[in-house]
């Protein structure tokens, strides 16, 4: 790394330095080059002082992650000033001459501020626009299962009622108006195109499907008929069991009581 030796200061607080990009720093000792040290910088945010105790060798981010806490503002929408100039996040604080004690100012950025709000937007934008994307799949996998079902029956042989084609065709087409609404880029226009594509292939086949299913015949199931010797068995043994119970029931010889009673010699 190349260094060049600047001079020192009139305080005798040692030699400064120039690091590559045109920055100017106090040169480190080998006694503290090496142990980074806890300092305490006041921070004023509007009338109030704060006072964070932190790693010497932190940045100004971490700086304004303590702050955050301290003071509810979004550490992206914070502004620190040292000695009137604003400090990058990726800055480091001994680098910058920031010391124990020194102060420092925080002021909120607007701009940053907008930023991110315009970030969090499209962010909220583009999680509605995915779910609803994946919704839509999950109505197209129910309507191609219905499609595959009416393509098995027509190719068989049965005829569609041509309401029952026309009320899948509807569905189909609401799927892609609800797709075709939806404002995405990035990976999700890719999703959303697959989708496209996918349904404008299930309403050609329906299509296909209608043409098909007007040139079948009408399909009438026949009823089932029992075989006529099946019958005459029945009829002979309700006649035969007919008979049985007649059999059983009629009446035999008379029988005559009397109380005249013959006598047999033993």
């Amino acid at each position: 790394m190349m260094k060049m030796t600047i001079g020192t200061t009139a305080g005798g607080d040692g030699e400064w330095e120039l690091r590559p990009g045109g920055m100017v720093v106090q040169r480190r000792t080998d006694d503290t080059s090496n142990v980074p040290r806890i300092i305490r910088v006041r921070v004023k945010y509007g009338s109030v002082h704060h006072e964070i105790s932190i790693n010497s060798q932190s940045t100004f981010g971490e700086l304004k992650k303590r702050l955050s806490v301290k003071t509810g503002v979004h550490h992206q929408d914070m502004k620190i000033l040292y000695k009137d100039k604003e400090r990058d996040s990726k800055m480091f604080l001994d680098l910058c001459g920031v010391k124990d004690g020194s102060r420092l100012v925080l002021k909120e950025d607007p701009i940053s501020q907008e930023k991110r709000f315009l970030e969090m937007r499209k962010l909220v934008v583009k999680e509605k626009a995915n779910k609803s994307i994946s919704d839509i799949s999950f109505q197209a996998d129910r309507l191609a299962g219905k499609l595959s079902a009416f393509d098995a029956v027509i190719g068989k042989g049965v005829k569609v009622e041509e309401e029952s084609l026309e009320n899948l065709l509807e569905m189909l087409m609401n799927q892609l108006v609800k797709l075709d609404a939806i404002l995405v880029d990035g990976d999700i226009k890719l999703k959303k195109k697959m989708q496209e594509e996918r349904l404008q292939k299930y309403v050609e086949a329906l299509d296909a499907l209608k043409i098909k299913n007007s040139m079948q015949p009408q399909t009438q199931l026949k009823p089932q008929i029992q075989p006529q010797h099946k019958e005459r068995d029945m009829v002979v043994t309700c006649e035969e069991e007919t008979s049985r119970k007649c059999t059983a029931s009629s009446p035999g010889p008379p029988v005559i009581i009397t109380t005249r009673w013959e006598t047999f010699d033993s």
